[in-house]
């Protein structure tokens, strides 16, 4: 008489089972909340060039597209096939599309059209998931190399440039006395993260402090025909100085010196372009 080896598998708790949908729900919202943070900007900035005022149906599609684009590469980033993402993008849009139709007719406002197009497309991607349990139940390979893995990685310059997309529509010339706060920064964050016990980083910081307090200085003391050009050179040139952080990898973390870097430049930029 033989006796078998083999243990039946231990039965997953309910928290196990649902756990894994429950984040792919959460990173889908979480990535289309992104998608609009970033990408909205962009499209204002784009009606304000051309003087448009776009309705709101199509303020309500072009939301929705900027959501789709983002979940869309957010689910290619986690491993899913172009079938899940085409028709997790087609629940998210026909909700805004079916509405349409009430809204040219005068039956909902605006606000219904932009309110019920959210609600019904929560409601129509969980009924997707539901249906679809085994895509969204199962782990999927992350795809690193991907496009939505260089997207995903460079996460503080995106913000970054949505954060600054007002400053190229109205540029202006931030006061002297800000540039303290950009070296200052780097010598508090430094203190409190304990990166400036190194003797050599702590000088650089203090001289890097010391020559913005003399450029503040200058720019405050100096005509104010040629103030904007100190105040831009200090921003483009901390903006290298967030580079070389970066690529050191000292004093603070790496997406701060990313997402600064970005900002500092787009700040200095913009400034050259007012004057």
């Amino acid at each position: 008489m033989t006796t078998s080896t083999h243990s039946p598998a231990p039965r997953r708790s309910l928290l196990q089972r649902v756990w894994p949908f429950t984040r792919h729900f959460a990173e889908m919202v979480l990535a289309m909340l992104v998608g609009m943070t970033l990408l909205d900007p962009l499209w204002k900035l784009v009606c304000a060039l051309f003087g448009w005022t776009p309705g709101a149906d199509l303020q309500a599609m072009v939301m929705a597209a900027e959501m789709t684009l983002s979940m869309s590469l957010w689910m290619r980033y986690r491993g899913h096939g172009w079938r899940d993402v085409t028709e997790m993008g087609a629940a998210m849009v026909l909700p805004f599309a079916v509405l349409l139709l009430p809204y040219w007719a005068g039956l909902i406002s605006g606000g219904d059209l932009h309110t019920g197009g959210h609600v019904l497309m929560l409601v129509a991607m969980l009924a997707l998931m539901l249906a679809r349990r085994a895509a969204y139940t199962t782990h999927h390979e992350a795809r690193p190399r991907s496009i939505a893995g260089v997207i995903s990685r460079r996460w503080p310059s995106w913000i970054a440039l949505a954060i600054t997309v007002d400053n190229w529509v109205n540029p202006w010339v931030p006061a002297p006395w800000l540039l303290l706060l950009l070296s200052g920064a780097y010598l508090v964050i430094g203190l409190l993260r304990r990166e400036l016990h190194d003797r050599r980083l702590l000088v650089m910081q203090l001289a890097a402090f010391a020559a913005y307090v003399v450029l503040a200085g200058v720019a405050m003391a100096v005509d104010a025909t040629l103030m904007p050009y100190l105040v831009a050179a200090g921003w483009l040139a901390h903006s290298g100085w967030d580079i070389l952080h970066h690529r050191l990898g000292k004093v603070v973390p790496k997406a701060y010196a990313e997402g600064c870097a970005v900002f500092d430049a787009v700040v200095g930029l913009t400034i050259l372009i007012l004057i």
